[in-house]
């Protein structure tokens, strides 16, 4: 197992990019500081999401910034991504780990302390705490962690910890200290007006905040 050692993670979102090309925001936001990125396509067909994904890694690549797919192990597969990132509702890890086991990282979002347990956990790479404080991009989740939930778990388990979920440069310090060992944005990478100075800021909170 390769180990999980990034700081700031890019979860794309078209509309939040309000109507700028996902790659420039992209570029911006790897120029700015992200060093690993996750393609969300869950309207898109099949054919077109592996055609964005290709030209996504084609671009990350030059940066040598791996590419993840959020829940669709055949375009992970045909694009050559790096890995792929599965939550409750989608395939289980296991299943992933057997269909493609040498993918370099199954990440999995996990909505209940239950879940630390289950052979699912066990087999992923990266854990991500989804969301830690409420947020609208994603709704359909149970838990808000909290600062209080990011710090029990990671008391509970040694797998790297991701926290997603309405996370900005003003809460990101808190995040890391409470146990994140890296943080997944949206909005405030996507959305900024410049990607590329929001990530460097939330970037600088990162790692002023890491032990």
């Amino acid at each position: 197992m390769n180990p999980f050692d990034y700081h700031l993670y890019l979860v794309t979102d078209e509309n939040a990019c309000l109507g700028r090309d996902l790659l420039w925001v992209v570029e911006e936001a790897v120029k700015g500081g992200v060093d690993i990125v996750q393609l969300r396509e869950k309207q898109m067909d099949s054919a077109a999401f592996i055609t964005r994904a290709c030209r996504l890694k084609a671009l990350l690549d030059k940066y040598n910034v791996p590419l993840i797919i959020n829940d669709n192990l055949p375009v992970a597969i045909a694009a050559d991504a790096h890995g792929i990132h599965v939550g409750n509702s989608d395939m289980p890890p296991v299943t992933v780990r057997s269909k493609w086991n040498d993918t370099a990282i199954l990440g999995y979002s996990i909505e209940y302390e239950a879940q630390l347990g289950t052979a699912h956990a066990a087999v992923a790479d990266y854990l991500a705490l989804s969301p830690v404080f409420s947020t609208t991009t994603k709704t359909d989740t149970v838990t808000e962690w909290g600062l209080e939930g990011v710090a029990r778990i990671r008391q509970l388990t040694g797998k790297p910890l991701v926290a997603i979920g309405n996370i900005s440069a003003d809460n990101a310090g808190a995040i890391i200290q409470a146990g994140a060992d890296c943080l997944a944005v949206v909005s405030a990478i996507c959305s900024a007006a410049s990607p590329a100075k929001a990530a460097e800021a939330l970037r600088e909170k990162i790692i002023q905040h890491k032990s």
